[in-house]
């Protein structure tokens, strides 16, 4: 009888299997590609979630924003390289693991000569939404395509998926976005 109820109580197992996941080529400046893995709809879990994976191709990185609502976690499976934590540089590579609080500018970067793979955990989750919506759809074995643009509609979506500020000068609540001093002039 105990055992029933252990079983009633207990919650939802998922495995996601070494391509599993919805998985999305990534535009300029990052390339790559990502992996979404699970997240609190799939699993049921209580907490709001998401996890992915992201592969930054050598040479590219991931443009300097914050998230005002989200906490971030990388952990680096694969590569060598460095994050920007407002204004800091700081070298990562495989083993190193990132926590990243509510609007810490940060910058992830990878000089090459190999990729650099990240596994991100999100809280709350929203980040694998971003990343189906600016990315193209991609599976296992497919050539990477030729480097695409960002959709022309980024800084729309940026505002309303996880970004509190991006290198694009966007603000919530500051249509001006941050001072020029504050902005990166990348693209």
């Amino acid at each position: 009888m105990e055992m029933q109820d252990t079983k009633a109580r207990s919650g939802k197992v998922v495995i996601i299997g070494p391509e599993g996941g919805e998985s999305f080529w990534q535009p300029v400046p990052a390339n790559g590609f990502v992996r979404n893995l699970l997240n609190n709809e799939v699993t049921g879990a209580s907490l709001n979630f998401s996890m992915s994976m992201q592969t930054v191709a050598p040479g590219c990185f991931i443009r300097e924003h914050t998230h005002d609502r989200n906490e971030e976690i990388a952990y680096v499976i694969e590569g060598q390289g460095s994050i920007t934590v407002d204004d800091d540089d700081r070298p990562i590579e495989r083993g190193s693991c990132v926590f990243l609080g509510l609007n810490r500018k940060h910058r992830w970067n990878n000089p090459g000569p190999g990729p650099l793979t990240l596994l991100i955990l999100f809280v709350p989750g929203g980040l694998d939404k971003f990343h189906a919506e600016i990315g193209r759809p991609r599976r296992a074995g497919d050539a990477p395509p030729t480097p695409f643009e960002r959709p022309d509609n980024i800084a729309e979506i940026e505002a309303r998926t996880v970004f509190g500020w991006t290198d694009l000068g966007l603000k919530k609540n500051d249509p001006a976005g941050p001072p020029a001093s504050q902005q990166s002039g990348s693209s």
